[in-house]
């Protein structure tokens, strides 16, 4: 029976109004600190500092900002639990770009300063800190120069005519195929070579060309022409190569007035176009004062430089040949390229050579020039530099230990792999945060659960993350929007956007605190001391966000216990990258072993430079194991060789391959065969293939395990099952023992189960998908619990045993008498008295509280919904409930008899729910709800008699969207919402065992 009434009716600010979350019902704010007396560690997880909070990507329709608002939202963002923000002019869901002013309100106008002076003394104020984006949206852009400046971003287009041999081509130079963008207005010829087609050398989509053939022409151009005579036979291509800019802007423009251009990231010119800007017209003396006071970050979006040419910038070709030893010129043909495409090849094996030659010099420059001089600028203002360095085919490994805080992305990173490339190239610079721009989806916006978003996050902080930017939270308004406000991409080109704009706009900000304190425990346990991984796999081309996994380790050795990273050879330079005690970087990651495999990224081929191989002998020589896998007896360097190069590299690898510590295998699936050769093991090792995944820090001899039940990727089909089985982990110290370290709601249990080994500690690890859990290893009191050894449990046929004040207290579901084994060789016996049933909780009553558009965008108001349930079900199958979003309070009563006793306790099992859910018992409420396993052990607040629980759903803001803006939301279908289940109660008796 479903009883449905209309009851009343109140309006919210969403987002306009001072102090709003603390004035939505049900908001829990923080109590004030006191005085705390258990150990720095344990209160630093109980209460995260803000350094390790999550944080938000906070877009702004440019300037059109009200400093006063920016202040309220500071406050939302530090009373949700949050560590900052990062500013960034974003907005690309409205169309008509007209009604943004950007002469008066664009970026970098006094509207602009004015609202990020606001929101960086707030931020001081509040304790958290803003990161400013160093130009609007992306790539680094400025006002302050044309798309002909010399600072501005270039491309190399060529210009194409065939001519027959033994005919002679008077004419115009050939004209660059594609043509010039908008606005720009000059181009520079810089060459025209000539080359013999070969047809033999064509491929599917490349023409092939004769080296041998290849003349350089340019001598013969006079006022833009030239005459020449093919030589005879076969058909010649007449090339020529333009130098201008590309006449890129930030994405979504304009921002500014004039419009920004993108700068030349290759160059100095480039870049000191965005300091001088920043100098001049960005850092006023107020905002140099806050950010002296507040510190943060300067922030660089992924490197999207598009052209329908080639990536270039003046001088590239002397910068070429200082560093590679030879002329690009007879290999631009090779290099050139269409609608990102290239064109022409030579031979394959030498065309990817000179590929991979030219790729490596602007590797160089963009680190040289850009990500090291970003980096000094930002440390001159007292900022770290933060950067997600990639996005064309440069070395990001490198570029990741060049700047302070790398950052991937959870949309464009393909698996966890792409973390693990930036993961390695931090971790042997020294550095220590990784970190992501969180929780984006395509077609999403409005409708991401915080389960979803967890659970794309999960397997990361595995793979090296530490620090969370979510992805993100919108201004409240701009001019023309509908409700619930300005959103920076949605709807996108008038459909559904991506990501969400997380804020008091959303039903489940009430419960976000919780989410965010999870977080935050997440990264201090996954910030504490330094990362240790036990294998590094080297990469030829550093590239990521492309997926490509490291063979064996990612498919098989993943399952098994084992951690990789990628490594690049410019960080293997880096003075951390020695081997001492059989390990690389003994003080950083650790690694036990390297593996060399082919280049993934050009063509398989088995390369490597002769100063590698050199290093690489000299450290196994010093201890370090090494696996080969595949054929290296025709290996080769990676570039275009110098006379005797390659076999120079050859005899060195003959001389490496009779070292005791090298594995030659033929194979990736011979992989393990040589670890076992080598006598090595994971830190980590399970009995059989689990999805369980896992990252290792080591802090003082303290050992912190972050375990997730996760998957690889995103896209992994069939869904990750639950896990249940026992892992051994490696402990620093002998004397460690286990402690569990609960991220929800900061509690700190010592394990009371467990084996262990001298170097190892083997405890069971039990996980739903996608859930986590910390295990450290510490000597006793490390987290105030007393500072001996106490009698432990090694095996129990009991469902729990944990520590108590009297000894060890033994749960079990039934009745019985069960057997625990102790660690001193006894074995104890608990009784269980009689156990209740489980009850299945059906019968509730509903309160929903209905959000609903108002009369400004900005506005919510809410209606109140009442209904009786008989059995549980999703919203959307309860009449006048389909389309509703907001909050449900759910109330049932459980009647305990008088057998009840404190002896017995119970686990309230919540099954499914959708979104967010707090408890309550008795009218207490509890500590946060894992979000993505909901049990709760409930037992020292139920009593004999009546007992009521109550449990708040809040839902996403989707529903309600399709029926008020059908015209971009309306084509989805609706989602589940509430409390679904089934719901339990499964009670366990409990008895203690002294020892």
């Amino acid at each position: 029976m479903n009883e449905y009434t209309f009851t009343r009716r109140r309006v919210l600010q969403a987002g306009l109004a001072a102090g709003a979350v603390a004035a939505l019902p049900g908001a829990v704010r923080p109590p004030a600190a006191a005085a705390d007396s258990r150990p720095v560690a344990a209160v630093r997880f109980a209460r995260p500092p803000a350094a390790v909070r999550p944080r938000f990507r906070w877009w702004w329709p440019d300037g059109q900002v009200d400093p006063a608002e920016i202040r309220r939202e500071i406050d939302q963002i530090a009373d949700a639990g949050f560590g900052g923000a990062e500013i960034v002019a974003v907005h690309h869901s409205i169309r008509d770009k007209s009604v943004l002013d950007p002469g008066k309100y664009g970026w970098g106008t006094p509207a602009w300063n004015a609202g990020v002076e606001a929101a960086l003394d707030q931020a001081r104020k509040r304790g958290i800190t803003v990161d400013l984006t160093i130009g609007p949206a992306w790539p680094a852009a400025v006002p302050t120069i044309t798309p002909d400046s010399p600072e501005a971003v270039k491309e190399l287009a060529y210009g194409r005519a065939d001519v027959a041999g033994g005919t002679t081509y008077s004419g115009p130079v050939p004209a660059a195929r594609a043509a010039a963008e908008h606005g720009v207005t000059r181009q520079k010829l810089l060459w025209v070579h000539a080359v013999r087609i070969d047809p033999a050398l064509s491929t599917r989509n490349e023409t092939g060309l004769a080296l041998d053939s290849w003349q350089d022409l340019t001598g013969l151009v006079k006022d833009g022409r030239i005459e020449w005579s093919a030589p005879e036979g076969g058909t010649w291509v007449l090339l020529s190569y333009w130098e201008r800019g590309s006449g890129q802007q930030p994405e979504s423009g304009p921002h500014s007035s004039p419009e920004s251009y993108v700068v030349d990231h290759f160059s100095r010119a480039g870049t000191q176009a965005v300091i001088d800007f920043w100098e001049e017209r960005l850092l006023t003396p107020r905002i140099r004062r806050l950010l002296e006071q507040a510190g943060g970050a300067l922030f660089e979006d992924s490197i999207e430089l598009e052209t329908q040419a080639l990536n270039w910038t003046p001088g590239l070709d002397a910068e070429f040949a200082r560093r590679r030893g030879y002329a690009l010129h007879r290999y631009l043909p090779v290099i050139v390229r269409y609608d990102e495409n290239p064109v022409f090849t030579y031979q394959a094996e030498l065309t990817r050579h000179a590929r991979h030659d030219y790729w490596l010099t602007v590797s160089d420059l963009f680190s040289e020039y850009h990500f090291e001089a970003l980096t000094d600028w930002a440390h001159s203002l007292g900022l770290q530099f933060r950067s997600q360095p990639y996005g064309l085919e440069t070395d990001a490994i490198e570029h990741a230990a060049i700047v302070d805080i790398p950052e991937g992305e959870s949309l464009g990173f393909r698996n966890l792999d792409d973390y693990r490339a930036l993961a390695g190239g931090r971790d042997l610079a020294g550095r220590k945060i990784l970190s992501s721009e969180a929780g984006a989806y395509q077609g999403a916006a409005y409708s991401v659960t915080w389960d979803r978003f967890l659970s794309t996050m999960g397997g990361a902080y595995a793979a090296g993350l530490n620090q969370t930017v979510l992805h993100g939270f919108s201004y409240a308004t701009a001019p023309g929007v509908n409700w619930p406000g300005f959103a920076g991409f949605t709807p996108y080109n008038g459909g559904i956007g991506f990501s969400e704009s997380w804020g008091p706009r959303h039903p489940t900000w009430r419960h976000v605190e919780d989410v965010a304190g999870y977080l935050a425990r997440v990264h201090q346990v996954t910030q504490a001391g330094v990362n240790k991984i036990d294998v590094a796999v080297y990469r030829q081309k550093g590239r990521t966000k492309t997926g490509l996994g490291a063979g064996w380790f990612t498919s098989d050795g993943v399952p098994l216990g084992w951690t990789h990273q990628l490594v690049s050879d410019p960080v293997l330079q880096l003075p951390p990258a020695e081997v001492s005690g059989g390990r690389l970087a003994p003080e950083g990651p650790a690694y036990k072993v390297l593996v060399v495999e082919h280049d993934i990224h050009g063509g398989n081929e088995r390369t490597l430079p002769v100063a590698t191989a050199e290093r690489l002998l000299r450290w196994t020589r010093q201890g370090l194991p090494l696996i080969f896998i595949g054929d290296w007896s025709a290996a080769t360097v990676p570039g275009i060789a110098e006379e005797g190069e390659n076999e120079r590299l050859r005899a060195i690898l003959a001389e490496l391959f009779r070292q005791p510590k090298v594995r030659n295998v033929p194979d990736r699936p011979s992989t393990p065969q040589a670890l076992e050769a080598l006598g090595l093991r994971p830190d980590v090792r399970y009995a059989q293939r689990s999805t369980l995944l896992y990252a290792h820090r080591v802090e003082d001899e303290v050992d912190f395990y972050y375990f997730v039940n996760g998957k690889h990727a995103e896209t992994v089909r069939p869904p990750v099952a639950a896990i249940d089985h026992k892992v051994t982990l490696t402990r620093s110290d002998r004397d460690a023992v286990p402690y569990r370290l609960d991220a929800w709601t900061g509690e700190i249990e010592r394990i009371a189960v467990y084996e262990e080994d001298g170097g190892t500690v083997t405890v069971r690890v039990a996980l739903q998908p996608s859930e986590s859990t910390i295990v450290v290893l510490a000597r006793p009191g490390h987290f105030g619990d007393g500072a001996r050894r106490r009698v432990h449990a090694v095996s129990t046929q009991a469902d729990e045993v944990r520590y108590s004040d009297r000894g060890l207290a033994v749960r079990a579901a039934q009745a019985g008498t069960y057997a625990v084994t102790l660690s001193d060789g006894r074995t104890a016996q608990a009784a269980i008295a009689a156990v209740p049933a489980p009850v299945d909780l059906t019968s509730w009553t509903l309160t929903v509280e209905d959000w609903r558009p108002g009369a400004t965008p900005t506005e919510t108001v809410t209606q109140t919904h009442e209904v009786t349930l008989d059995a549980l079900k999703p919203w959307t199958e309860i009449p006048g409930l389909e389309d509703v979003s907001g909050v449900g309070v759910y109330r049932t009563t459980v009647d305990l008899d008088e057998g009840w006793t404190r002896s017995h306790g119970a686990y309230l099992r919540l099954g499914e729910v959708t979104d967010t859910c707090r408890v309550k018992v008795n009218g207490r409420a509890l500590p946060p709800v894992d979000q993505l396993n909901p049990v709760l052990d409930i037992g020292d607040h139920l009593r004999p008699g009546a007992n009521t629980i109550e449990v708040e759903v809040a839902t996403t803001l989707f529903n309600r969207l399709r029926v008020s803006d059908p015209a971009v939301y309306g084509v989805a279908t609706r989602q589940r919402y509430g409390l679904i289940g089934p719901v339990r109660l499964v009670p366990y008796g409990e008895t203690t065992v002294r020892v």
